[in-house]
């Protein structure tokens, strides 16, 4: 029953962080903490993907490990991927879900970056 908990925290939750990711430089109060975020994002991706694979985030190694043990192991190597297929029921290829990662996650650090500068300079002028 643990297990069963733990998958649907770890999809909500790893959901809503993605969206967060996305979309909370929208928010102003809320910019600095989507900058922090993305930078931690792309840090997991790429410093602790040097020693267990690129793109490595240890929120998917545990949801899969729940999976693992729940007997519901993903078809899957990309977390997009899979809550497309879980959450909307759209499936995509490995692929696609990581071009539309990448894509998505570049657009939004750039946006979050230009709005906390924007307001830097404001700032110190």
């Amino acid at each position: 029953m643990i297990y069963g908990i733990l998958d649907w925290f770890f999809t909500v939750f790893h959901s809503l962080l993605i969206l967060f990711n996305l979309f909370g430089w929208i928010w102003k109060p809320l910019r600095k903490a989507n900058l922090i975020l993305l930078m931690l994002t792309g840090g997991s991706w790429t410093i602790l993907g040097i020693f267990f694979g690129l793109g490595y985030c240890p929120l998917t190694d545990w949801h899969w490990n729940v999976l693992e043990i729940l007997g519901k192991e993903p078809n899957t190597s990309s977390y997009v991927a899979y809550l497309l297929q879980r959450v909307l029921s759209i499936t995509l290829s490995d692929n696609s879900a990581n071009a539309i990662t990448t894509i998505t996650y570049i657009t939004a650090l750039a946006t979050s970056i230009f709005f906390n500068l924007k307001k830097y300079r404001r700032v110190t002028r």
